[in-house]
């Protein structure tokens, strides 16, 4: 097909076929629909096209709730005994650090030392760039991805070729992450991506991390992107409100204590 014969009704009968052919959902659709809208910017640079097919053409993404785990089972994760399991544990113990660190599976798998030094707090902190966009990320070690840190300290140098944990291949991590769900009780569909919603919505913002700090340590480019992860869950609204209420009832008392002026 030739570049000049992409029009209009091209483009929304691609759309169409997708949705009904390939039965994908709206989000994947919109994002095939991207890769060829790239092909089509590239074209009308270069002057292979004299119009954009897509001008009158609209497809947004939809809004979908990121899933994420709570404190609760964050800490049933944490005290399930797999002693016994030693595949298991490994996994689980990724998991965790990631859900203390923000980490994606990417960025885990490749950490070693070189990435974690002392930052201005004399504190530890990971240093690296995200694999995904390449951009930096900030993170201090908080005491719990510490601990699993000191775990696997002395195996490192000679099983994990230098990296500080011991990762498994991203399949093998989530197929495993299933099992340890079942025997945590856990009903939520646990894979390593989730580690990441966890760390952005239980672990930080709930507990009242700024938004845009969250947003820096999970190196995103745009806060916007932080807000589809890190949905404030109504906890941290009941708690912002409870001080609220605080806050409004020392005024009134201030203002009766003063003769109501």
């Amino acid at each position: 097909m030739f570049l000049a014969e992409l029009n209009y009704k091209f483009i929304t009968d691609f759309d169409f076929y997708l949705k009904t052919h390939d039965k994908l959902k709206q989000n994947a659709v919109v994002k095939h629909v991207q890769q060829l809208k790239r092909i089509i910017k590239v074209s009308l640079l270069h002057g292979w096209l004299q119009s954009d097919p897509f001008v009158n053409y609209s497809c947004k993404l939809k809004e979908v709730l990121r899933g994420y785990l709570t404190s609760d089972e964050v800490a049933k994760l944490a005290s399930l005994d797999l002693s016994n399991n030693k595949r298991l544990d490994e996994v689980r113990d990724v998991f965790l650090f990631c859900c203390y660190t923000g980490l994606s599976y990417a960025d885990v798998e490749k950490l070693n030392f070189n990435h974690i030094s002392k930052g201005i707090d004399n504190n530890y902190w990971i240093i690296l760039n995200r694999t995904k966009t390449e951009s930096r990320s900030a993170i201090p070690v908080l005491p719990q991805a510490q601990e699993i840190l000191e775990k696997y300290k002395s195996q490192i140098m000679t099983a994990y070729d230098g990296k500080v944990l011991p990762v498994k291949s991203n399949q093998k991590m989530n197929i495993y992450l299933k099992e340890v769900a079942t025997l945590a009780k856990i009903s939520k569909r646990v894979s390593m991506h989730l580690a990441r919603h966890t760390f952005a919505t239980s672990i930080t913002l709930t507990n009242g991390v700024d938004i845009v700090t969250v947003s820096k340590m999970l190196g995103h480019k745009n806060i916007k992107t932080t807000q589809i992860y890190a949905k404030v869950v109504d906890t941290k609204i009941s708690q912002d409100m409870q001080q609220l209420k605080e806050k409004l009832s020392g005024n009134n008392l201030k203002r009766v204590a003063d003769g109501g002026s």
